[in-house]
């Protein structure tokens, strides 16, 4: 589409109906502006997601010095549990923003946020609640792991293909600062009564030989104003995109495409390893070296990982993801070998300085890692899509431009969908490894077998010399 087309009458209301990012001269004009206006409110909605998503990784640990008589393994369970929903939502997630508008559905979508936010609150007051009421609480907090689908798709449609690895790194990256900021905030919010007589009353637990008042509800409670605020802010600032329309079938078209399967592969090795290791990490560190506080240490982990990612998307941008990528995993494997080498094991009382440095670098490499496979996917299909066409031909151009976005698009999802399955299966691999054998090394070794199979298929597939699909 010619830049002299492309002009504010293309917009009706919220709505954008003509929208040409890889026109330069629209994109000067008024495209980045609008662009910025919608990563901006969708960040803060994601950060949101990702706080309510992550929100039991430190609820668990608190629940037995508050008299909950639940096991280790059901702690396990509560912690992954929202991973196991919020991996299947996304799979639906994935497919909203085309159906029904990324404006609509990230404000939807947010608002959602509410039910399990506030149903926490409540629960973890009556130290008799039953234990099926608590796991249904932790499934409803997939409603937050779902939004990262919807939201990273709907971004990619606002940027062109030069920016895209930067501007979903910026919004995955700061949304991601979610889970460092809910293990870090909810020990603070939690020693006062900041609601007052509208959060209800203290619960009395032990530490250190003395009894002290704890609000626990406030790890729930403190994220549902800015909830409700952030979902009426996209409902009336973001836009929906015109252009971005497309029917399910359409974008059902990426369960052919051998890319998208390959794709979920590698981001299942980084953003599935992130998420799964920000939900067992406080709970593996307490099992592990029980003399720690795990709440003092865990948040530091998924900081690390989320403020990188944005650096992931740029170093993506500026050297190619797969290369990025390929590095990223090597670094991974090496990482997580490194992480046993200080358990404790038998007779030895392991080094926890040198686990959580371990730790810290795979989180490091989980974060540049998630940038660089999410930049790689936008690439991936706008280049299949562009293979063939003349680009001499305006309408076949943007015919295939929007077939890339779209499945790209879709992809970005999609295989957000199938990493997020990490965030159950590392803590449970972590519960039923330390059940069998008394230590997780079982489950790590799984996973740097896992991250050799994913440089192999970085390697033959996009970053060597004469590569299938280089990006």
């Amino acid at each position: 589409m010619s830049a002299t087309t492309v002009t504010n009458s293309g917009r009706q209301g919220r709505l954008l109906t003509l929208w040409a990012p890889e026109d330069k001269s629209f994109w000067a004009r008024e495209g980045e502006a609008i662009a910025k206006i919608n990563l901006w409110i969708s960040v803060p909605a994601l950060f949101l997601a990702f706080a309510i998503w992550q929100v039991w990784s430190v609820v668990a640990v608190s629940l037995p010095g508050l008299g909950f008589k639940y096991s280790t393994n059901q702690l396990f369970w509560l912690a992954a549990a929202p991973a196991l929903s919020g991996a299947t939502l996304r799979i639906f997630y994935s497919f909203m923003v085309p159906l029904v508008g990324g404006r609509r559905w990230t404000a939807i979508s947010t608002a959602s946020l509410l039910i399990p936010a506030i149903g926490i609150g409540f629960a973890v007051q009556d130290n008799t609640t039953a234990y099926p009421t608590m796991l249904i609480l932790a499934l409803l907090c997939g409603l937050g792991g779902g939004n990262f689908s919807s939201s990273m798709a709907n971004i990619s449609f606002f940027f062109p293909k030069e920016r895209k690895g930067s501007a979903l790194g910026v919004n995955a990256g700061l949304g991601n600062l979610g889970v460092s900021v809910v293990q870090f905030l909810s020990p603070l919010v939690v020693t006062a009564g900041i609601f007052g007589i509208f959060g209800g009353d203290a619960q009395t637990v032990v530490k250190n030989g003395q009894s002290v008042q704890v609000w626990t509800q406030n790890a729930a409670f403190i994220w549902v104003p800015w909830i409700a605020i952030t979902a009426l802010a996209a409902w009336f600032g973001m836009n929906d995109i015109a252009d971005a329309k497309a029917s399910f079938a359409a974008q059902a078209a990426i369960f052919k495409r051998k890319h998208n399967w390959l794709m979920c592969i590698l981001y299942l090795g980084t953003f599935g390893s992130f998420i799964g290791y920000a939900a067992g990490f406080p709970l593996l560190i307490k099992s592990q070296f029980p003399g720690v506080n795990p709440l003092a240490y865990a948040w530091l982990g998924p900081l690390v990982g989320a403020v990188i990612r944005p650096f992931g998307g740029w170093l993506a941008d500026k050297l190619g993801g797969a290369r990025v990528t390929l590095w990223n995993f090597i670094v991974m494997a090496v990482a997580v070998m490194g992480v046993t080498v200080f358990l404790p094991s038998a007779g030895n009382e392991g080094q926890f300085a040198g686990f959580f440095v371990c730790f810290l670098v795979l989180f490091l490499t989980t974060g540049i890692g998630n940038g660089s496979t999410f930049r790689m996917i936008p690439v991936i299909f706008l280049t299949e899509a562009l293979r063939g066409v003349d680009r001499n031909d305006p309408a076949a151009v943007a015919s295939a431009n929007k077939e890339g976005n779209t499945l790209g698009a879709a992809t970005l999802g999609f295989t957000a969908a199938m990493a997020a399955y990490g965030g159950f299966f590392i803590p449970k691999s972590y519960g039923s490894s330390i059940a069998l054998t008394g230590t997780p090394n079982a489950a790590l070794w799984c996973f740097a077998a896992f991250y050799l199979i994913c440089i192999v298929v970085t390697w033959w597939y996009y970053a060597r010399k004469n590569a299938e699909m280089p990006c």
